[in-house]
């Protein structure tokens, strides 16, 4: 049998599983949600399988900010629609249903301990002179297993930005320590009707596109 997403995940029932090229194939952002609470078990394993993300040094230098009651996702939506002008349009309107939110928290702080420690010499030690920022990159690739997740439980998700005028105001509203890069969030919830099956971008790259054999450029011959 193909691997399973959620053979990774502990406690996850056997007849819940999917196989990982059926969750490749379904998942999709969803963008509205029928208003159904998200199980906490479900939402544990979901959120499980984000910290088993990979990390450069393994430096786990992520954290998840979840928002789960009513209060908490009206001031994390005021917050960053804040000065909007109109109405919400569709987009929002249906975000805005998701029974839960998580803001996806690098923590460079924590990169920058685990190079400074004596088995890290070398060029890379210095965190601060990357240039590709891994802390970021991580934390993005934990929202990936998180969507992945979503998919295996039944549920829907969706990763958005956070906009950058709205950062500070969130980080006093929800405590969000000084050190810490908003990188995403995730909307979480069981998909309004039809939603699910939505059709995604009719013109996905390929292989033949998107693959370079050897050299960039050179066509992928498989």
């Amino acid at each position: 049998m193909p691997a399973t997403l959620v053979g990774a995940v502990p406690g996850v029932r056997e007849d819940a599983r999917v196989e990982l090229g059926e969750v490749l194939r379904r998942r999709r952002m969803v963008r509205a949600y029928d208003g159904r609470p998200v199980g906490a078990a479900a939402l544990e394993r979901v959120l499980s399988a984000g910290l088993r993300a990979p990390s450069a040094g393994n430096s786990q230098g992520r954290d998840l900010l979840v928002l789960r009651s009513a209060r908490e996702r009206a001031d994390f939506w005021e917050l960053t629609t804040r000065g909007r002008p109109g109405p919400p349009g569709a987009w929002l309107r249906g975000m805005r249903t998701a029974p839960v939110l998580v803001l996806l928290l690098a923590d460079p702080d924590a990169y920058a301990e685990r190079y400074a420690l004596p088995d890290k010499p070398g060029p890379d030690r210095d965190a601060d002179t990357w240039e590709v920022p891994w802390p970021d990159v991580d934390t993005g690739m934990s929202g990936l297993l998180m969507l992945l997740a979503a998919v295996d439980e039944g549920l829907g998700a969706c990763l958005f930005g956070v906009p950058s005028a709205a950062r500070g105001a969130l980080r006093a509203r929800f405590a969000v320590p000084a050190g810490h890069r908003f990188v995403a969030a995730v909307s979480l919830g069981h998909p309004a009707p039809g939603e699910a099956s939505r059709p995604s971008r009719p013109q996905r790259r390929t292989l033949a596109d998107s693959a370079h054999d050897g050299r960039f450029g050179a066509p992928w011959r498989g």
